[in-house]
């Protein structure tokens, strides 16, 4: 019997109550690429202690004007937690492209290159972004297989829980979109 297989490319995982690994707990998880090699994907509601300005002074650059700059980092995952990862929205045709972005298809675009940094700088680059250090990968399979034990939920991602709703309010936003109440969620493991 053969599986279509699942992508979650532009889609939210939910982390389920119970969830055992502490990198993940209570994580909201916005999947950039999901393929037969594997899964990559950014935290988007777990501020670090880094805000923006700090990081723009750590590479160097001048710090982007206004209320951005006092916005947080994020911990996006545990797999390269010293590198820089953008996520932003796209690109339209005459603002040209970043010379690392992956374009999510019918999503968001993630640029990992510095010159996106140095757009922002400049009070150019995308108007709406979250900046993580880290990301979350998972090996061929590794997804599929914590799905199958009710790791996660998974749902159509929406960029207005990502910009615009606050941070402490993400997860249980993701979870409405599945028309799911984060108390109704049982911690226990079950198959009908």
């Amino acid at each position: 019997m053969s599986q279509d297989r699942i992508v979650l490319t532009n889609q939210f995982l939910i982390a389920m109550p119970g969830m055992a690994d502490e990198a993940f707990a209570g994580s909201v998880v916005y999947m950039c690429e999901h393929n037969e090699k594997g899964a990559l994907g950014l935290v988007i509601n777990k501020p670090i202690s880094m805000t923006l300005g700090n990081l723009f002074e750590k590479v160097e650059l001048s710090p982007p004007k206004g209320e951005v700059s006092s916005g947080p980092v994020y911990y996006g995952g545990p797999v390269q937690a010293e590198r820089g990862f953008v996520l932003h929205e796209p690109l339209d045709a005459t603002g040209g492209h970043y010379n690392a972005t992956l374009v999510v298809p019918g999503g968001l675009e993630m640029t990992t290159s510095r010159d996106v940094l140095e757009a922002l700088s400049n009070g150019a680059g995308p108007k709406r972004v979250l900046v993580t250090l880290g990301y979350s990968g998972w090996a061929a399979g590794q997804l599929e297989e914590e799905i199958g034990r009710n790791g996660w939920l998974t749902v159509d991602a929406a960029p207005e829980i990502i910009f615009d709703t606050p941070v402490e309010q993400r997860y249980e936003r993701a979870l409405g979109l599945l028309g799911v109440d984060p108390r109704m969620l049982s911690q226990e493991a079950g198959h009908a």
